[in-house]
């Protein structure tokens, strides 16, 4: 936990997609602190229409590499989302291409109660986590 959640057009490799998800994953254990084997993720691929990603009028160029990261965590501070943005930006232009424009990212929280990750049980709420 978090739950990440890709939204990407439909141009690259499953190689590509794979190291995507890696180095994503290596940025969010940087920046939230999380177990390493804390991995939920989620691809969608999109082919052009089907996905529109403008730039709110901040001039923001966008091209065929743009992703789209939704995060689902429980409640994180201002400074971890901060140094998340950083480090997801930094990890994914250096070994994915992806230009530092081409990246949006977005938080939903809930609380410990929204999250069972197995057998019927919310395991934050009952200690398990």
């Amino acid at each position: 936990m978090p739950l990440l959640k890709f939204h990407l057009y439909k141009t690259r490799s499953p190689e590509e997609v794979k190291l995507l998800l890696d180095v994503a994953h290596e940025a969010m254990v940087r920046s939230f602190g999380v177990p390493q084997d804390d991995r939920y993720q989620l691809v969608s691929e999109y082919h052009h229409p089907c996905m529109q990603a403008l730039d709110t009028g901040l001039h923001i160029e966008r091209s065929e590499k743009f992703v789209l990261v939704e995060v689902i965590s429980r409640p994180r501070g201002r400074e971890a989302k901060l140094a998340f943005y950083e480090n997801l930006c930094s990890v994914l232009e250096e070994k994915c291409d992806v230009p530092a424009s081409d990246l949006m990212i977005s938080f939903t929280e809930n609380s410990d109660e929204d999250w069972s990750f197995g057998y019927g049980r919310a395991q934050f709420l009952t200690g398990e986590l």
